[in-house]
């Protein structure tokens, strides 16, 4: 046993490359049972192995190597970036030309109340000074687009709910992250600077025109440039299949890579990219039956979620001398009223000024459908980097001493708290609607409770007819046909 032993190489690194792989095998061969029947996405049950194997599990895959701000801020920046990028490819064609005004008002409204009341809530609830509860409402305001695309992405349960609303929740998703920038800077500049007119004005200068406005217009020229360039290279015959397909994963990086060099929103960049590498729907057409989303977000968002199981700061739901309020009583507390009121009141009241939402139902859906998860991680590294140096690298080792101590040792385990709790809530919704839809029905009308509910979901105007739908309102058409959703 001892000559055994010498020879095995046990190391945290070789066992996250083991039990990785080894739930990425075992979710692929039961992908579909998994999605279509069980209901059930991929970031609640990576998340649950991570928590297994990680430091407060079987503690197989814990590594201060691993677990460090650096890295799980690039983690997240890659993921987070490539998802923005594929929801912009897979927008239908000149998606923001007929349905601008129904983001508009998600990115606008409905996400200026969510930063308030969530603040109002972390104000009150764990008792922090209002900056604190700014910038963490702030990493909370978005709608995170890796969950958002585990739920919307194509399954039995995603045919149940209209098209329009597909698109219109990835869409928001694809920009919020992006746009939670000016939210979030709000709160810290008002720490970090000297005068509150320094404060304004670096946030318009350096947040609102460079970061956001730069960001976006330089995505678009990107995806728009590399679009024409790839249907000149297919025109000519100078680009062969397999650096085709890869084309979509390296430009995701290439405008991840752009904004984080030239320090602009890397999300803007990313999602304006990929809007403008797709804006006619040639390459979306061309790609049509690879699934390629669906392989890199099984490859890295699942992988995401497995590295955010393992990191979960447990003992920091707990008091300490700079987070004496922080307790779990108080955090789950906190946890259902975000769920609550963070966004289902705002929808509910915008319903008349949301053109694709067009029932109360439908309200009720996308203001309950707003998950936080990755994206979250990003910005709450985000702002502890600027609360302990003022950049947006954090530092390896924090200073003892700080005057935002107190905002950095708060941020990161609330956040982290209500990420792992929307990941567990929104991730498991859609089975619990499943059930729900079954058992609603009259006994004999019924379908099998594992994955026999198709129709419709009840109280939803469904364009193409049939389940419990509404009819639909006439003149209230899309005007793409099928194809181009």
């Amino acid at each position: 046993m001892s000559w055994i032993s010498k020879q095995l190489e046990l190391t945290p690194t070789h066992f996250v490359y083991l039990i990785l792989s080894a739930f990425l095998l075992l979710y692929a061969l039961f992908s579909a049972f998994i999605r279509n029947r069980l209901h059930l996405s991929e970031p609640p049950l990576a998340t649950l192995v991570g928590i297994a194997f990680g430091p407060q599990g079987a503690n197989l895959i814990s590594s201060v190597r691993w677990f460090s701000d650096d890295i799980t801020q690039e983690a997240a920046r890659v993921v987070v970036g490539l998802q923005c990028f594929t929801v912009g490819v897979e927008l239908p064609k000149a998606y923001f030309s007929r349905h601008w005004k129904s983001v508009g008002m998600m990115l606008g409204p409905v996400m200026t109340f969510s930063w308030l009341i969530t603040a109002g809530f972390v104000y009150a609830v764990l008792q922090t000074n209002l900056t604190t509860a700014l910038i963490i409402s702030a990493c909370l305001a978005p709608t995170d687009p890796v969950l958002a695309a585990s739920v919307l992405a194509e399954s039995t349960f995603s045919k149940r709910v209209p098209r329009r609303l597909r698109h219109m929740l990835s869409a928001e998703s694809g920009c919020n992250d992006g746009v939670s920038f000016p939210f979030l800077y709000i709160g810290i500049l008002f720490l970090v600077e000297q005068t509150p007119g320094a404060a304004i004005k670096e946030w318009v200068l350096g947040t609102v025109l460079w970061q956001c406005t730069l960001g976006l217009l330089i995505g678009l020229v990107i995806g728009h440039s590399f679009n024409r360039s790839l249907r000149f290279a297919e025109r000519w015959a100078y680009i062969s299949p397999a650096p085709f397909l890869v084309f979509y994963f390296l430009l995701a990086i290439f405008s991840v890579g752009i904004g984080s060099t030239l320090g602009v929103d890397d999300f803007l960049v990313a999602f304006g990219a990929g809007y403008g590498f797709a804006w006619d729907g040639w390459f979306a057409k061309k790609t049509r039956e690879t699934n390629l989303p669906e392989i890199l977000d099984l490859l890295l968002n699942s992988s995401m979620f497995v590295y955010f199981g393992a990191i979960i700061p447990w003992r920091s739901f707990t008091p300490t001398e700079f987070t004496p309020s922080i307790t779990p009583g108080r955090l789950v507390g906190l946890l259902v009223l975000i769920l609550l009121f963070r966004r289902i009141p705002i929808v509910l009241a915008m319903k008349r000024f949301v053109p694709d939402i067009r029932t109360y139902r439908e309200a009720l859906f996308c203001g309950y459908f707003g998950p936080m998860g990755v994206g979250a991680l990003f910005l709450v590294i985000e702002a502890r980097a600027m609360l302990e140096n003022g950049t947006s690298i954090p530092d390896a080792h924090p200073p003892a001493e700080n005057e935002n101590k107190q905002a950095i040792e708060t941020v990161w385990p609330v956040v982290c708290f209500i990420v792992l709790g929307s990941t567990m809530v929104h991730g498991l919704s859609v089975a619990a609607i499943s059930v729900g839809s079954h058992y609603a029905r009259k006994e004999g009308e019924r379908a099998p409770l594992i994955g026999g509910e198709s129709d419709g979901l009840y109280g939803m105007v469904h364009e193409g007819g049939g389940g419990e739908s509404e009819p639909s309102v006439s003149g209230d058409e899309d005007p793409d046909p099928p194809d181009h959703y």
